[in-house]
């Protein structure tokens, strides 16, 4: 099947309607009048894929809101690549191990210092990464912030790992804009669970 390009992003009914600046009443009657194309949860609930939300305003002209403006033009992201950042060589080929067993058919890149991690981002534009933030000689929070904060780099999911397992070291590096944090010694099987959890929400959309 053909690869994604962008983070496939879902808005309900009512942040549709507050997108459009319109009541969730107005955004419902798209939906079941066929304006605007949507699924169904199990619950019985709206659900609208961005890129036809995109496609309904401009098909009748309507302003593009800064939130989709954001998706639009968002930079090409290989969503089917995973980079693995460890300075520990024998864990970062640990890691590596268990993701070629399962069953997310991802390319695999790994990096173990921060200077490496930065010319793989830049140059194979990873859509998830593994990284330990208690790289030596350069501070993992500041590499997970410039990570989702530079527009170049497509905002990838990004997992956190750390020997340092404490309230602060959480906070702090969830504050730098990490998606989800783990402890070591780590669990693989709650990771590579993790990863595939985040897989599933950027390929929901082409049902791989």
């Amino acid at each position: 099947m053909a690869k994604s390009s962008k983070r496939v992003r879902i808005f309900s009914a009512l942040e549709v309607a507050n997108l459009c600046g319109v009541v969730n009443q107005t955004a419902i009657n798209w939906i079941r009048n066929g304006y605007l194309k949507a699924f169904t949860t199990p619950g019985g609930q709206y659900r609208v894929y961005s890129e036809d939300l995109l496609a309904f305003l401009d098909s009748r002209g309507m302003r593009l809101p800064a939130e989709l403006n954001d998706h639009a033009d968002e930079p090409g992201v290989d969503w089917n690549a995973l980079l693995i950042v460890d300075d520990d060589k024998a864990l970062n080929d640990l890691t590596k191990r268990y993701f070629e067993k399962s069953t997310l058919s991802l390319t695999l890149f790994q990096a173990f210092d921060g200077f490496e991690a930065g010319a793989v981002v830049s140059d194979k534009r990873p859509g998830f990464i593994i990284l330990d933030i208690d790289l030596p000689g350069i501070d993992g929070n500041q590499i997970c912030y410039k990570i989702k904060n530079d527009a170049s780099f497509g905002k990838p999911f990004i997992i956190a790992v750390t020997g340092l397992d404490s309230a602060n070291a959480k906070e702090k590096i969830l504050a730098s804009g990490a998606d989800a944090f783990l402890p070591k010694p780590l669990d693989f099987t709650a990771l590579v669970e993790l990863v595939a959890d985040f897989v599933g929400k950027v390929r929901t959309k082409d049902g791989k």
